[in-house]
């Protein structure tokens, strides 16, 4: 959650992203060049230590012209490593935002009915408008990936905005752009709701809310709010249900899960939108939902997803914060996010568009 107290206009998350970018691309590389000199003081003052404990001398090996005194290796290699998190924050800033990704999961389930088997999900999740700084070609190039999928279902996971109904503004064409063949389906995060904003009056809170809620529509997604849709394809039924955000603390806890539920016990296969992955450990595990989607952590916008490596600072608040996570039966996907907030890039966590098929 990045919180700017009493924060009035949308334009704010732009300007701290700015400012944050700002400070980082000054000061970490400087914190990194530091840490070199500092072993390079520490090693001098071992040093001289030693030759003042020193009670014979040895005999010392002539020095080649050719070698460099370990000080000075210390400092050149400090001022390289330097430059990799200059020239990473950089490219994460200008590049990087939207350098858009798709990830493939397919997962198979004994209980799906046959008529579902090949369903293509697309999720994305914390589109952050405000962040995107009217960036429309962009996102248009990720809505074209998109479509070239051609989903059944495309599932946005919550964090339309950052905090305003304002930043929706120019974005509706092309959200609405986005085609599925049996539906577009979203939630809330909990950036929706305007709780990081001190509101004039209740009603002008409300107000915001509920112009959020009419441009799901308004982009062509059946916004879910403590809801199940039963989806129907020659006689047999999956369910897709979306709850409000349930977070811990300072995290909002609007969602209610039984009610979420309650439409649907019989459907034998069931989808859960849910926006914070904390959710599914608290409350999910146990229950007959097959498979949930979230988002929230966006990786961090920074880690390491080499190979085998698989690191993100997120994780230690987060343990469940990227891809998919499996307990018994039951699976999570938590995509790492379409848009940013707070540092105004990625670095080393691209944007993500999930495509998941069910078999």
């Amino acid at each position: 959650m990045v919180r700017i107290p009493h924060v009035q206009k949308a334009q704010a998350y732009v300007y701290s992203g700015h400012l944050i970018g700002g400070f980082l691309l000054f000061y970490l590389p400087k914190l990194i060049f530091i840490l070199f000199v500092l072993m390079r003081d520490i090693i001098h003052g071992v040093k001289w230590i030693a030759r003042k404990l020193r009670t014979t001398k040895k005999p010392t090996t002539p020095k080649s012209k050719y070698n460099i005194p370990r000080s000075q290796f210390l400092y050149q290699v400090g001022l390289i490593m330097a430059t990799i998190p200059f020239a990473s924050l950089i490219y994460g800033m200008t590049e990087g935002k939207f350098d858009f990704r798709l990830l493939r999961e397919s997962l198979r389930f004994p209980n799906l009915p046959s008529s579902f088997r090949g369903l293509k999900i697309v999720q994305i999740s914390d589109i952050h408008l405000g962040s995107l700084n009217r960036n429309f070609d962009a996102v248009k190039q990720a809505v074209s990936l998109i479509n070239k999928e051609k989903p059944d279902l495309i599932l946005f996971t919550g964090d339309l905005v950052n905090n305003f109904a304002q930043e929706i503004q120019g974005w509706i064409p092309i959200l609405g752009s986005m085609k599925a063949t049996m539906g577009k389906y979203s939630i809330l995060g909990n950036h929706d709701y305007g709780d990081y904003s001190h509101w004039e009056n209740p009603e002008d809170k409300v107000l915001n809310l509920n112009s959020i809620k009419a441009a799901h529509a308004d982009a062509g997604f059946r916004l879910l709010l403590n809801q199940s849709e039963v989806i129907r394809i020659n006689g047999e039924s999956i369910a897709l249900m979306g709850i409000e955000n349930w977070g811990r603390p300072p995290f909002p806890q609007y969602g209610d899960l039984n009610k979420t539920m309650k439409d649907c016990k019989t459907i034998p296969f069931k989808i859960l939108m849910s926006h914070d992955p904390h959710h599914w450990d608290a409350q999910v595990l146990g229950t007959d939902i097959d498979l949930t989607f979230s988002g929230h952590t966006h990786g961090m916008q920074f880690g390491i997803e080499k190979g085998g490596l698989h690191w993100s600072p997120v994780q230690y608040k987060y343990p469940r914060w990227g891809g998919l996570y499996q307990e018994g039966e039951q699976y999570l996907y938590v995509n790492r996010g379409f848009g940013y907030i707070g540092f105004p890039g990625r670095v080393g966590m691209p944007p993500e568009i999930t495509v998941m098929e069910l078999l």
